[in-house]
């Protein structure tokens, strides 16, 4: 099988979209955001990239920031909060909004899972900056957790393509985490 280089414009498959909360002129201000992972075990760090925007200044100005993770059923307001600015669209009439134990870190209630982040490090690169905020607190419901932890199937969350810009859902599950690849261990040969 002959392999192609098909360039270096590619992402990863599939980006977990969510919205990125922070509070920028008295008001809460959140933007839909793809590029964003844990990075750090203990603490609890996550980071985001996100560009010269809105809520970058609010992020910047506060030092705390939310990430919200919104169930395909709240998709077309996702998308509105990548469309529009915060600079024109006060975006806060979209969701209910509260608070946690971080005053300038809103979450959106209709979000099933909910993180507020105390930010630790900001990394300016040319085009975008990389928040990296520990995880301070995270906040759900009882109908989105099976024994006691976020359940995919009950949160339904979806996931960004790029560079064809698609939003897609999640399938079925295919397996166990550390555990199917240990029938392969066993037939290892040590070094």
């Amino acid at each position: 099988m002959e392999k192609i280089n098909i360039g270096n414009n590619v992402f990863l498959l599939p980006m977990p979209m969510v919205l990125v909360g922070s509070r920028i002129k008295g008001r809460p201000n959140f933007m839909a955001v793809a590029w964003v992972s844990r990075v750090n075990a203990s603490p609890n760090v996550m980071c985001v990239a996100i560009g010269n925007k809105f809520t970058a200044e609010g992020i910047l100005e506060n030092k705390e920031f939310s990430i919200n993770i919104p169930s395909v059923d709240l998709m077309p307001q996702t998308d509105l909060m990548g469309i529009v600015s915060g600079r024109d669209y006060d975006k806060s009439k979209e969701f209910d909004i509260f608070y946690g134990a971080l005053k300038n870190a809103p979450m959106i209630c209709e979000c099933p899972v909910m993180m507020e982040c105390r930010l630790v490090k900001s990394v300016r690169l040319e085009v975008d900056t990389l928040f990296m905020g520990e995880v301070m607190n995270v906040w759900s419901e009882e109908k989105y957790l099976t024994n006691g932890a976020p359940d995919i199937t009950k949160v339904s969350p979806f996931c960004l393509s790029m560079p064809d810009n698609r939003y897609w859902s999640l399938g079925k599950e295919i397996g166990k985490a550390w555990h199917e690849g240990m029938k392969l261990k066993d037939k290892l040969q040590k070094i």
